[in-house]
């Protein structure tokens, strides 16, 4: 079935995205007892909420980068905060997915992804090593869980001098090739409601049946709103060791997105003590509106 055929009504679906904080929906039919290690990111977002990312202050916490420009490098050092009301460093998370804190960043034209787990020192400042080796503007998104608060995903701009080659977005498909592994998309989501897909990872031509827990999942899903950079961010239904969820090939998702529009997918995976990660790109459409055509009951005065 080609792309176009799977993801007709994909209308801006990725939600909960993909928890990935995907907005308003709820599952389709009768919604499932939560099963272990499906949390706030699956949730659905309640209507008119702003999706993820967009905004560098909410609900009175702060994204505060320590140098927001920075020239290239493979290994460039990079602080930052999370700042309170009062602003002050936050210093108490709610562990998530095996971390206090997950980095996504990508440059703005979805290329250079990275996902990273910052170290945390007394003072409130996480710092990693991010591969900025190439030039260009990029999105930096905080994902945490204040003590005692809830989620939330906060946004800042990260720039990068030198010399920017744009690269365009690569065209919708179902299938990912990541080394000898091939990853494939299959699912139907429509905007503003709650929908199923599943990621399955062969390799050479065969099924992945051992897939390794990473980060309390057997798949870890990321999706970006390309328009945006909307952060839909969800992780899969089940858990390793709850005697229900196999480890592979495929990997189930719920996803809500917010509208229409292309989206970027990346799934973290790990096999073989190696994580990896497919990307893909997907095109979610408006649902087709136009009023069905009355019957033609023939010409008036010959009917039968």
């Amino acid at each position: 079935m080609n792309a176009p055929a799977k993801f007709a009504g994909f209308a801006l679906g990725l939600a909960a995205v993909f928890g990935i904080a995907l907005a308003a929906g709820s599952l389709i039919g009768p919604e499932p007892a939560e099963p272990a290690g499906h949390d706030e990111h699956a949730a659905s977002a309640t209507e008119g909420e702003i999706p993820g990312g967009l905004l560098v202050t909410d609900q009175g916490y702060t994204l505060d980068l320590d140098q927001p420009d920075t020239t290239t490098a493979a290994q460039a050092p990079t602080a930052f905060r999370i700042l309170d009301a009062t602003g002050a460093p936050v210093t108490r998370y709610e562990t998530s997915h095996d971390k206090d804190l997950h980095l996504i960043v990508v440059r703005r034209d979805m290329a250079g992804f990275q996902h990273v787990h910052p170290v945390l020192d007394q003072t409130g400042t996480w710092s990693v090593p991010l591969n900025l080796s190439r030039a260009g503007d990029y999105r930096v998104f905080a994902d945490f869980t204040p003590a005692g608060g809830q989620n939330l995903t906060l946004g800042a701009d990260l720039r990068v001098s030198g010399n920017y080659n744009v690269k365009p977005l690569p065209a919708p498909a179902t299938t990912a090739q990541v080394g000898d592994y091939t990853v494939t998309l299959d699912g139907t989501v429509a905007p503003g409601a709650a929908s199923k897909v599943t990621l399955s990872v062969s390799r050479d031509g065969k099924p992945v049946t051992d897939l390794q827990p990473y980060l309390g999942a057997y798949g870890h899903l990321v999706a970006l709103r390309a328009a945006d950079l909307a952060y839909l961010h969800v992780h899969p239904e089940g858990a390793p060791g709850d005697g229900v969820t196999p480890a592979g090939p495929g990997i189930d998702f719920v996803v809500n997105a917010p509208s229409a529009g292309d989206y970027r997918l990346f799934l973290d995976f790990q096999h073989e003590g190696v994580v990896r990660t497919a990307e893909f790109t997907v095109r979610v459409a408006q649902p087709d509106t136009a009023p069905t055509s009355a019957p033609d009951h023939g010409t008036p005065g010959h009917g039968h």
